[in-house]
């Protein structure tokens, strides 16, 4: 356990910089895909400020502390993080899927939720590559 520690530790201790920009890019991609599932009757969060809790508060210190991974591993940590995330908005009704959406359609409605953390975890690795190409790019020496 202290050695997890230890590690989370370094990389929550990171540039300010780059956890503004996690903090920039993560909630317009929550806002982003939040607009789509309504827009597409797929699934919705119930409160507007579900994107602030997940995309900041959740997924940024999970994105720090799987950065520089490979990308399987980003994947498959993320993937533990999203069936936490789907199966407690799911669970406590934060989260709303639309009856008989696509997903259900074409998947079947009893794994609407494994469906959307199987999808909901490359969040991470393409997060974490979106989020230090642009850190790059601003702050070139």
């Amino acid at each position: 356990m202290n050695d997890f520690l230890q590690y989370a530790k370094t990389k929550l201790k990171s540039d300010w910089r780059l956890i503004l920009i996690y903090c920039l890019v993560y909630p317009l991609w929550g806002l982003g895909m939040n607009w789509f599932g309504t827009s597409l009757e797929i699934a919705r969060f119930t409160y507007w400020w579900q994107i602030i809790t997940c995309y900041i508060l959740y997924m940024v210190p999970i994105s720090l502390l799987l950065r520089n991974l490979p990308f399987h591993m980003q994947y498959a940590y993320g993937l533990v993080a999203m069936g936490f995330l789907e199966f407690g908005g799911y669970a406590l009704e934060t989260s709303h899927a639309y009856p008989n959406n696509l997903m259900d359609q074409f998947f079947g409605e009893r794994t609407f939720a494994l469906a959307m953390a199987l999808f909901f975890a490359l969040y991470f690795p393409a997060g974490n590559w979106l989020v230090g190409k642009i850190y790059h790019t601003l702050l070139k020496k």
